[in-house]
């Protein structure tokens, strides 16, 4: 798996010349606030947010004070010394997940692995299987707790699964989210993928 990284033209001759710092544009439009961001990289995502709060606090005339530079992410605050002890711990939790599903979900999930899962003692427990590791207890989570609506949020804007998903179990999920949205009986419409383009590529 690849990515892009957008560069802000500072006037560089050369791309590898271009700076790699983010560029933030906020301007007020009949009372709303329109913020653009432009280049960046993922190493700077804490103080861009920081920032970003920093033009939304100005705009609404409200003050916080900075908190994040010594705050954990969710999930972070694993109580062992390295990943590896953490996937153990994991392991024997849920001794009948694979070893391949539990390096997963250390690294997307950490401690909120056991929130998802809770006391599931078989994969039956997890719900819907729709392949490559993916279960409906983790589904309900993203869905829940992590504003998911469609089968793209779950398989690549949450996870890259996407990428491994055959057609017939992304349409398995897709149906999945529908009777989903109809059981919650939500105002919002959960819509299906749209990145079969990729799947065919």
């Amino acid at each position: 798996y690849s990515g892009v990284r957008p560069l802000y033209d500072d006037g560089a001759s050369k791309a590898q010349e271009a700076t790699r710092d983010y560029v933030v544009s906020a301007k007020e439009y009949d009372y709303s606030l329109m913020i653009n961001i432009f280049g960046g990289k993922i190493t700077t995502y804490r103080r861009l947010s920081e920032t970003i709060l920093e033009h939304i606090e100005n705009f609404l005339d409200k003050r916080g004070k900075p908190w994040t530079e010594h705050s954990r992410l969710p999930g972070g605050e694993i109580k062992v010394a390295t990943l590896s002890e953490f996937e153990a711990k994991l392991k024997n939790k849920y001794s009948f997940f694979t070893n391949k599903l539990i390096r997963r979900l250390a690294r997307s999930y950490g401690e909120i692995s056991f929130d998802i899962f809770g006391d599931a003692d078989s994969l039956d427990a997890l719900g819907e299987n729709f392949g490559g590791g993916l279960y409906e207890a983790e589904v309900q989570y993203l869905i829940n707790n992590e504003w998911a609506r469609s089968s793209d949020d779950i398989l690549f804007r949450r996870s890259k699964l996407g990428l491994i998903l055959s057609e017939t179990e992304i349409e398995n999920l897709n149906l999945f989210l529908k009777k989903y949205n109809t059981k919650s009986q939500s105002s919002e419409n959960i819509v299906p993928s749209e990145n079969k383009e990729v799947l065919k590529a």
